[in-house]
């Protein structure tokens, strides 16, 4: 009776006590891969992925198609990761005992897929029709119209900012403020704006700029991916500004339907005309 209790309790310990541990790096270096793309690895095995800066998944998908989250299927939903994170955010992934059948998984990003970020575990030979390039080949041809670059544009600089002495004060808020040639506009009913960060993909708010009086408010609405609304001077762009206001990253699913918004009230426009906003 001992022997048969030592013997169960032994087999019951076996799979944890010699599963192999992989570690898998997820978008190392800013790229859009996973590192290694595919592992080797039998039931009870552990992948562990660790999340690299910027904002990326572990989704598991079929062979075919690819890039489409699988029903039931393992997914670690967005880690957004700030740069000079340490030690990075790990998700743990246990090889189920599926009897060897290739396990697919991409990033669930917008477009990363289809730039070819797959990763496989157990995933055939190389000359295999379902091998880890067809994988990787077959998501690039289905999604990878959504990875295309927008074409590179001329910088100009913007002209250097000229300030006239202050010719008006103005009382409001029950403060004094002073301002410039014209004097600022104070709405008469406050206006609400709305600016949509990232709107279609694009790395861009919409609209770029506006035009708003003391006393309006106004909405940043953020779309999929992650995104900030930061502050910063005119002089010194994408570089936040001591003391000014930021959102921090506001990760969004890709198929997300209700998006997230930061607030931000007008208090004194001959301030707000120095700023500028970035994202990641």
């Amino acid at each position: 009776m001992f022997s048969s209790i030592v013997a169960l309790s032994l087999a019951m310990l076996a799979p944890s006590a010699y599963a192999t541990i992989l570690d898998v790096n997820v978008g190392p270096n800013g790229l859009f891969v996973y590192e290694p793309p595919f592992v080797h690895a039998s039931p009870g095995d552990i992948v562990r992925f660790h999340f690299n800066p910027k904002n990326h998944t572990v989704t598991q998908s079929a062979f075919d198609p690819p890039c489409v989250p699988l029903q039931d299927g393992f997914r670690t939903g967005f880690i957004p990761v700030a740069p000079g994170t340490n030690p990075l955010p790990v998700q743990e992934f246990h090889v189920p005992d599926d009897h060897g059948a290739p396990l697919w998984f991409y990033c669930g990003q917008t477009a990363h897929c289809g730039q070819g970020m797959v990763f496989a575990i157990n995933p055939p030979a190389e000359h295999d029709p379902q091998s880890f390039q067809a994988h990787k080949d077959l998501a690039i041809a289905r999604n990878g119209t959504a990875a295309v670059a927008p074409p590179a544009t001329t910088y100009t600089p913007a002209p250097e900012p000229h300030w006239t002495p202050p010719t008006t004060t103005v009382p409001y808020g029950g403060g004094m403020y002073a301002s410039h040639e014209p004097a600022p506009t104070h709405a008469v009913t406050p206006q609400e704006h709305r600016i949509l960060v990232g709107a279609d993909g694009k790395l861009a708010y919409s609209p770029a700029n506006i035009t708003a009086a003391v006393g309006d408010t106004v909405v940043f609405e953020f779309r999929p991916k992650n995104h900030t609304v930061t502050q910063s001077s005119f002089s010194n762009p994408c570089v936040p500004l001591e003391h000014g206001f930021k959102s921090g990253f506001q990760p969004v699913a890709a198929d997300a339907t209700d998006f997230p918004t930061f607030r931000l009230k007008i208090n004194d426009v001959g301030v707000l005309v120095l700023f500028e906003y970035y994202s990641f």
